[in-house]
This record gives structure tokens, C-alpha cells and sequence, in this order.
């Protein structure tokens, strides 16, 4: 059956986080900085559980997404080679007011989304627990820090923030993923709906490939868009975002990280996510190094 879907005019909807690692990859496609080969882009800005929501029902033609909500949508939608972030030492944190806290059948944990992927790890390693929270990711630190939770899954640029305000880590969930299935671990990537004719997926592929690519060779460049989005956040923060999430897999997923991402699919099928694990999740079937 046919269900390509046509363009409008080359107009396409792009959602992606308004997080420093996202505004510096795609500066470049979003202000005509790399040959765009007559796409247009309308962009949506949202957190990151937002265009998981709106990835589970369809409503961008790319975006950006948690793998644990990729793994939902793969009827819908292909991961691109490049945007992803995906690498080692990225994980989530677990943390507290106390560093004696352990996970708890009772007491109240915040996490950032139920189709984060940071609540797949944090569901993955401690089951037992069985009350969490949903807040948008900024929020975490101030519910922990207020009582208002006992503890918090943080992700993006707390990161580099809660040791100054007092909180403890109770746990790197990304490192307990590493040693899980030694593979780095995918956070989330950019995926594009099937149904688009095949030329205009493979011209979004190269486009957003080469968008990357400029922000790597100039840093700079993007400085005042990333800014602009992230006024609240330190320079020095936004510098240590990017340095963290944007790395060789952002350009090009490669042999490594097709693999960690097929092993995500594998764990997701182990702890009942997904019921069967579906063919030709990438767009390309050519693998680079």
C-alpha cells in the first residue's frame, strides 16, 4: 500500500528541545548556515516529554526523541544517522538531600517524563519502586530540595548544577547501563516519519548531517542562538551541555551506536516496553564506522 505522504512546499515540522546541545546542532539548518536542498523547516520547541508526547501521536514529520519513546513509535517514524545524543558518562543521576537515601518501596521520586529515558533506566534498575512524579526536568532539583519528593532522576544541565545546591548522588544511572551491557547509552535521537517520500527523508538526512557538522567546526557560531534559548543557565554550564552531549555519535551513530541502540530495543523488550523488537528502525541500512 501506498501511504507516502507529500510535502508542501518543502515545509516540514522540526521538533526539537530548546536544550544547548539541540540549538547548537541545529543553528546552522534553522538560520540557512549549511544548503538546506530547498527544505523549510517550522520549528517547535518543546521539553523533551512534550515532543515525546507529540511523537507518540505523530504530529512532527522529525524530532527529536527519548529512545524509550522511539521504541514506541517505530511504526511511525526512522532514526536518522546524525543529532543523536548517545555516549558515555551522559547518563541520568539519582539524588538526594541525604547520600544515605536508597530506593524505597515507599517515599516519592520525581522524573522527567514518563516516556523519558531516564525513567526507563530508573524503572529498569530500581522496580521496586513504585511512586514517582512526573515535572518537567528543570523543576527536579527544587522538589528535592524543598521535600516536596524524596529524591529525583535529573538529566540535561543539572548535571553540573546540583552538588552546588546541596544535593547528593544517590547513583549514575548511566554508569550502571554501561555495566549492564557495555555499550554507551542512547539518551535520545532525531526521527523522521516513514511515510515522507523517500527523497525528501534522505535530503533531511544529509541536511541535518551537515547542520551538525558546521556547529562541530564552528563552536561559535552558535552563540547566540543557544544563548537566546538558555538565558537561565550559566555560559559556563552551556559549554559544559554541549561538550557532553555532542559528540562523534551526533554526527554519524555509526557500528557503535546502532549497536547500543539495538541492545536498548533488547532491554526494552526484556522489561515488557515493547512485545516484539521491529525491523528497519534506521532510515539508512549503510553503516559507517
Amino acid at each position: 500500500m501506498n501511504d507516502k505522504r507529500q510535502t508542501t512546499d518543502n515545509k516540514l515540522t522540526f521538533g526539537f528541545s530548546p536544550c544547548p546541545n539541540d540549538t547548537f546542532m541545529f543553528d546552522a539548518l534553522v538560520h540557512g548556515k549549511v544548503d538546506t536542498e530547498g527544505l523549510q523547516f517550522d520549528i517547535v520547541m518543546e521539553d523533551v516529554e512534550a515532543l515525546n508526547q507529540r511523537s507518540l501521536r505523530g504530529d512532527a514529520d522529525v524530532i527529536k526523541v527519548s529512545f524509550a519513546a522511539f521504541t514506541k513509535i517505530t511504526d511511525k517514524y526512522q532514526l536518522l544517522d546524525s543529532g543523536s545524543a548517545l555516549g558515555n558518562g551522559v547518563g541520568p543521576l539519582l539524588v538526594s538531600k541525604s547520600e544515605s537515601y536508597k530506593p524505597q518501596t515507599t517515599g516519592m521520586v520525581a522524573i522527567p517524563g514518563m516516556n523519558t529515558t531516564a525513567n526507563f533506566l530508573f524503572s529498569f534498575f530500581f522496580p521496586q519502586v513504585p511512586y514517582k512524579t512526573e515535572m518537567v526536568f528543570s523543576k527536579i532539583e527544587d522538589a528535592v530540595l524543598s521535600g516536596k519528593v524524596d529524591a529525583g532522576v535529573i538529566i540535561h544541565e543539572n548535571r553540573f548544577t546540583y552538588e552546588s545546591r546541596g544535593l547528593k548522588k544517590i547513583c549514575d544511572l548511566g554508569e550502571l547501563w554501561e555495566k549492564e551491557t557495555g555499550q554507551p547509552i542512547p539518551l535520545g535521537g532525531i526521527a523522521v516519519r516513514r511515510n515522507l517520500p523517500d527523497e525528501t527523508k534522505e535530503k533531511i538526512n544529509r541536511v541535518v548531517r551537515r547542520s551538525v557538522e558546521f556547529a562541530m567546526a564552528n563552536p561559535g557560531s552558535s552563540y547566540d542562538y543557544v544563548k537566546q534559548h538558555a538565558q537561565e543557565m550559566d555560559e559556563e554550564v552551556r559549554k559544559k551541555h554541549i561538550a557532553l552531549y555532542v559528540n562523534g555519535h551526533s554526527v554519524d551513530l555509526g557500528t557503535g551506536g546502532r549497536k547500543a541502540i539495538e541492545i536498548f530495543f533488547d532491554k526494552a523488550l526484556q522489561f515488557g516496553i515493547i512485545h516484539s523488537i521491529p525491523g528497519n528502525i534506521f532510515l539508512n541500512t549503510t553503516v559507517h564506522a
